[in-house]
């Protein structure tokens, strides 16, 4: 199993919760303080809202696919990487209440895209100290602020 993921900075959870169940029709598979996500079956997606402040628009946090194995992340960042791709592994890090391992890559207009396997729940939205969550470093070395 593997779906793209669509990770939103909203200005309004509660509202964004509502919106996206109504446009889904399904209820979010996970809310915490300050974030909601939705495994939506049809289309396989997971949509990952992130509250941001009230006075920014909703934006683009970051992208993903999301894979069942370990094993997954471990051949996507080899492929990545022998296609010349600057990639950042982070494994068991903890990020968006989630422990993960994951493979970033930045794409032309610098989105950044993450292959990442959820391995357990976490108790906390905020990244583990040294990982790029929510948004990878780039290749210059720094890294934004995370969820």
């Amino acid at each position: 199993m593997s779906r793209v993921q669509l990770a939103l900075r909203v200005p309004d959870l509660e509202a964004s919760i509502a919106f996206y169940s109504k446009l889904f029709g399904t209820e979010p598979a996970k809310i915490r303080a300050g974030y909601a996500n939705f495994a939506v079956a049809e289309p396989p997606l997971k949509l990952v809202l992130i509250e941001g402040t009230d006075e920014e628009a909703t934006r683009l946090d970051h992208l993903g696919v999301e894979v069942a194995e370990t094993t997954e992340v471990t051949d996507a960042t080899e492929r990545l990487k022998q296609a010349g791709l600057v990639t950042l592994e982070e494994n068991d890090t903890t990020c968006c209440y989630a422990v993960q391992d994951k493979v970033w890559v930045t794409g032309p207009g610098n989105e950044p895209w993450e292959v990442y396997v959820v391995k357990s729940d976490a108790d906390t939205l905020a990244k583990a100290e040294g990982s790029s969550c929510c948004t990878p470093a780039t290749d210059k070395g720094t890294a934004p602020a995370c969820c």
